[in-house]
């Protein structure tokens, strides 16, 4: 009887052993990566688990629960992190600050609203386009953290209009009449502010500063009054399944702005908001270049971006450098520009291997796929308005350290239907972008491709139909090769060479 027994626990203790591990959830996602980057592991977190009424907590929408979460998130700190529950209810609160260890899991219909009492966020020392700055405090941060999530089905609420400018040309008469009576101060006859120094000092809504192991999974981030999520020098960070949310008038409304960070995936995510919605950052001139921390290991897929001033982003603040992203299966239906790559003179820092892959896009306001080293603060449908002339350099200056570089660019199997124009890459005269490849692109437009200041492009298997003018003009490109490049009949003339820079233009 014993040996029977010895054996059958053999048999289950070798079947155990021989039973596969979980399968890494986000394996195919490193498929064929053209560039090494080690696998970004979610946050563990222990057992423990409490719920925010234990300590006051009450979702009724009109008690203030900031010391319930201080008191509840202390608790849990001090027996070696765990679950903060947050269940079913308005959670009317002032700032959170995280700490270790702490999961912040919203539960179904669970609500998190923030305080608009301006005076409830102290002016901190803080970071902001790049620069240090002295803002409110975000209603919801962390600073040097491991090991962090906010995970759920629940939201998270900003209370963005309390702080946000608005400017009269972006809403309706009758939503730009009804804020002016509510209060605040009308700053210029098109220009409001809910409070006198609102824009020196609103703050992001969820700062993340250097912080490692961060996990952001299921829940909707809306209404923030600025950037919506910001983490800065942040290691190891998963964005899995989120809904990102701001007014499409919103002023600095971004979707997430991944700051000087490594070792990032964005999957599986929605944004609606009213700047640029998935961008790459890493410091403003000086100030970045002397941090010297690029965004590097950067991995987006299946995401969708409904309108935003941009889909996919890198810049303006790249002074820092910019490295090893891939960008696919993601879909942008009304944003200002598709993929959009931004930065200006003085900035420095160097964009480079980049890779983009099934990007479909549809009603573009402006660009499909654009490169702008003459950004000069402005969304791209603003620019337009304001005539989209490229000012003309009377002297070229030289390359130094604030010359920012853009090369080593890869884009393929981009469809694109209603844009106003196909391609724009306006590259700097003394430091042209270079190495850009498309691959695979259908794209329809009310205009052709431009193409100006580029060095080193290939477009192979590139279809491009304007409704007017040329398929393509090249204006002071060098060493393009273009293999298999079709365009509608009817063009009397497909393509138009200019500028006495142009050479080695292989058609």
């Amino acid at each position: 009887m014993l040996k029977r027994i010895f054996i059958f626990t053999a048999v289950i203790t070798l079947l155990f052993a021989c039973k596969p591990q979980d399968k890494y959830a986000y394996e195919y996602l490193y498929e064929n990566l053209p560039f090494e980057m080690p696998k970004v592991q979610k946050p563990v977190f222990p057992a423990t688990r409490i719920e925010i009424t234990q300590y006051g907590g009450v979702g009724d929408g009109v008690t203030l629960n900031t010391q319930a979460f201080a008191d509840a998130i202390e608790a849990l700190s001090g027996k070696g992190g765990g679950t903060l529950i947050v269940p079913s209810g308005v959670w009317f609160t002032g700032p959170i600050v995280l700490k270790s260890n702490i999961n912040l899991h919203l539960e179904k219909g669970a609500l998190i609203l923030f305080s608009t009492d301006i005076n409830a966020y102290p002016i901190i020392e803080t970071s902001y386009e790049g620069i240090a700055a002295r803002r409110c405090q975000s209603p919801l941060s962390g600073r040097n953290l491991e090991n962090i999530a906010i995970t759920g089905e629940g939201s998270i609420n900003g209370s963005g209009e309390a702080w946000r400018p608005l400017k009269r040309e972006k809403v309706t008469e009758s939503h730009w009449n009804k804020v002016v009576k509510s209060g605040g101060v009308l700053k210029t006859p098109d220009l409001w502010l809910p409070f006198e120094n609102a824009p020196s000092i609103r703050p992001v809504m969820v700062n993340l500063v250097e912080c490692k192991n961060v996990l952001l999974q299921g829940v909707l981030f809306e209404n923030s009054p600025n950037w919506d999520i910001h983490p800065l020098m942040c290691e190891n960070l998963i964005v899995d399944g989120i809904f990102a949310r701001n007014p499409d008038y919103a002023q600095n409304g971004d979707g997430i702005d991944i700051e000087s960070c490594k070792n990032v995936l964005v999957v599986n995510s929605i944004f609606d908001v009213g700047d640029d919605a998935i961008c790459l950052k890493s410091g403003k001139n000086e100030s970045g270049r002397k941090r010297g921390i690029p965004t590097e290991n950067v991995i987006v897929d299946n995401c969708k971006v409904f309108k935003g001033h941009g889909g996919f982003v890198v810049g303006s603040e790249m002074s820092g450098g910019v490295r090893n992203i891939s960008v696919s299966n993601c879909s942008f239906m009304g944003t200002d520009v598709g993929l959009r790559f931004k930065s200006t003179r003085g900035r420095g820092g160097v964009v480079e291997n980049v890779y983009a892959d099934n990007i479909n896009m549809f009603d573009i306001i402006t660009d499909s796929f654009l490169f702008d080293l003459y950004y000069g603060g402005k969304s791209a449908s603003e620019s337009l308005d304001d005539g989209d002339v490229t000012p003309l350099d009377e002297v070229i200056p030289a390359v130094t350290e604030e010359t920012p570089v853009f090369r080593n660019i890869y884009v393929k199997n981009l469809v694109s239907r209603n844009a106003r124009r196909a391609l724009f890459f306006n590259g700097l005269p003394e430091m042209n972008i270079s190495n850009i490849n498309v691959e695979n692109a259908y794209i329809s437009a009310k205009y052709g491709a431009e193409l100006s200041e580029s060095n080193d492009i290939i477009l192979k298997n590139v279809n491009i139909i304007p409704e007017q003018g040329p398929a393509l003009i090249l204006n002071n490109v060098k060493n393009l090769k273009v293999e298999a490049f079709t365009y509608p009949d009817i063009l009397k003339n497909a393509v138009i060479i200019k500028g006495k820079n142009s050479k080695n233009i292989q058609l």
